[in-house]
């Protein structure tokens, strides 16, 4: 098909050798309208050459953001006219694909040697009476296997998780390390600030293997099999009352095998007086 601009041409052509314009523009088939059309200079252009200054010094700034430098620099347009202009130059910003990066080192999983070296946390969920979700944040000691919290909750962020950890530390003090899984909670940026500024490690289990946190993971079989499956909780702060008590229960006066026969407290208590007693489960296992 032949463009507008190429059959002007071409009537030119036939009246520069002597035919009339009409006969020339019925020949070609164009309208005498469409020859005598004068196009008018692109009032945009000015806009787009400031788009595509913008968009060559910022880079990573799409169309909306483009739109708010001009008006932050006077310019008065509309928002849908700079986003047209900004698609027809091929100015958008191509999404990069995010690079995995670990946001911490995996660790194997061994017994430590002292209390307060390396806790545990997890969550474990269950329902009030009314069918409302509590969700029950478990914390432990690999070392002493003591239930350092666990916090029962409608909801629970990582800004939460790190008052927490802070409430504790005021009475039992922080661990160099924890270990967790990959929840948003436990990953998130309030997690990592608090973990910085605090000097504390984060240990991450890779996705999908449980068995690399298996501390925290057979703390919460026995938690879910001696506690939360044994009460039908009425309300958030029946289930606090109850989770509370089985806490001081499992730690004081529930002995584990693994340990001697001793409980978790008196084991911690142990562990302070002779650090060389340790329990047959010490050995590491790694993943």
């Amino acid at each position: 098909m032949v463009s507008a601009p190429a059959r002007r041409e071409l009537v030119r052509h036939m009246i520069g050798c002597g035919l009339s314009e009409r006969r020339s523009l019925r020949i070609t088939g164009m309208s005498a309208s469409a020859y005598r059309y004068e196009p008018a200079a692109d009032r945009n252009g000015a806009l787009k050459a400031k788009i595509m200054t913008l968009a060559q010094r910022h880079r990573r700034y799409g169309a909306s953001m483009i739109y708010l430098k001009l008006r932050q620099a006077g310019e008065v347009v509309n928002h849908k006219r700079v986003e047209r202009l900004y698609v027809q130059a091929g100015l958008q910003v191509r999404k990069r694909k995010r690079k995995k990066i670990p946001l911490a080192d995996r660790h194997p999983l061994q017994r430590p040697m002292a209390a307060n070296q390396v806790w545990s946390m997890d969550f474990v969920f269950d329902r009030t009476a009314e069918g409302r979700s509590i969700k029950n944040l478990t914390v432990i000691d690999d070392a002493t296997h003591e239930a350092v919290a666990i916090v029962a909750e409608r909801a629970m962020g990582g800004n939460q998780v790190a008052r927490i950890l802070d409430q504790i530390a005021a009475t039992r003090g922080l661990p160099k390390a924890i270990r967790t899984d990959n929840g948003k909670e436990f990953c998130g940026r309030a997690m990592l600030n608090w973990a910085h500024a605090r000097g504390v490690q984060l240990f991450l289990i890779e996705p999908g293997k449980p068995n690399q946190n298996a501390y925290i993971e057979s703390f919460n079989g026995r938690f879910r099999e001696e506690c939360l499956n044994e009460h039908w909780f009425t309300s958030l702060a029946h289930a606090r009352v109850i989770v509370d008590a089985w806490r001081r229960e499992y730690n004081e006066e529930r002995p584990k095998k693994t340990l001697g026969g001793l409980t978790p407290a008196a084991y911690a208590k142990q562990l302070i007086q002779n650090p060389l007693n340790y329990p047959p489960d010490s050995k590491a296992q790694c993943y």
